[in-house]
């Protein structure tokens, strides 16, 4: 017979996710590998005054309206101690690059990578490369199998970076996602975002990891009757072309961030013209499945419409 004043029985402990421990640790590697061809050392951060360093970084690379930094100590040294992702690359003693990233809702293996950025003397040098494999190996061994984060994909070296040095997925078209920001960065202009998936056990992130991912071509593509949604024109301005198609070419500026300090007006129309046609595409459930490095997205739809 139950006993009506006892205690009930203890919950049993809630199981971690399962770690693939070989898989970690292949991971381990390409992280080191790719931490010494960029010169750098990465490793996990939660003292103070490395938080303050991280704070600083960012505060150098964004140069951020003085109401609005990127992200504050405090909440760097809330997010290391409640055991979320900051991580710096140091050459020397000198911190050159910093990742931030926190996990995802409850029950799911993810995470989502909020900042990262590197020094204006460190570029060129893949620091965010060594940076971004230490988060998916740290990630991995703890059973994170998705990190997730967003970019402007006007910026062409970040969606070069992302989508084909690491093969992140674009998942979501997010229009002003932040709001107005008012940094050296972004400007006034409004902050679409696409966000990425980085599925960390895929082949194609495995190779890329390994650096043997093949990249986009956008000749090949045009040579199999890929077509032109938005191009730009001999004076760098955005044309937009035709979506009837089941391979479409998205162009974007080759330097929107000197677009923006020349040209203001010129880059408010690359932003909407972008979001005009990449938008609805993505929304109908067409991928983006690659991005050329002379700064074309490659979207790709399962059949056309007009075939369905």
């Amino acid at each position: 017979m139950t006993d009506p004043d006892a205690s009930p029985p203890a919950a049993p402990p809630l199981a971690g996710p399962a770690v693939d421990l070989v898989l970690a640790a292949t991971a381990d590697s390409a992280a080191d590998t790719a931490a010494r061809a960029a010169g750098v050392t990465v490793r996990h951060l939660d003292d103070l005054t490395d938080l303050r360093a991280v704070h600083r970084l960012y505060e150098g690379i964004w140069r951020p309206d003085p109401t609005n930094p990127p992200v504050t100590t405090e909440l760097l040294r809330a997010l290391a101690k409640t055991g979320n992702y900051v991580a710096g690359a140091y050459e020397g003693g000198l911190l050159v690059g910093a990742c931030v990233a926190f996990f995802g809702p409850p029950g799911e293996r993810s995470m989502h990578s909020h900042i990262a950025g590197v020094s204006g003397a460190a570029l060129g040098r893949s620091v965010g490369f060594a940076l971004k494999l230490h988060q998916r190996a740290w990630a991995l061994h703890r059973g994170v199998s998705t990190i997730g984060w967003t970019f402007d994909p006007l910026v062409c070296r970040n969606a070069y970076f992302n989508l084909s040095k690491l093969a992140a997925l674009p998942a979501q078209y997010l229009p002003n996602f932040y709001g107005a920001m008012n940094d050296g960065i972004n400007g006034s202009d409004d902050t679409d975002r696409l966000l990425v998936h980085w599925e960390l056990t895929t082949a194609a992130v495995m190779a890329a990891c390994a650096r043997s991912l093949a990249p986009s071509d956008v000749e090949a593509e045009r040579a199999r009757g890929a077509v032109v949604a938005l191009r730009r024109s001999a004076r760098n301005r955005p044309v937009t072309g035709t979506t009837d198609g089941n391979v479409l070419l998205v162009a974007v500026p080759a330097d929107i961030a000197a677009v923006r300090r020349t040209d203001p007006g010129v880059a408010k129309e690359w932003r909407v013209a972008v979001r005009e046609v990449l938008a609805p595409l993505m929304a109908e459930g067409a991928r983006v499945t690659g991005f050329d490095r002379s700064g074309w997205y490659v979207v790709t739809r399962e059949t056309r419409r007009d075939d369905r």
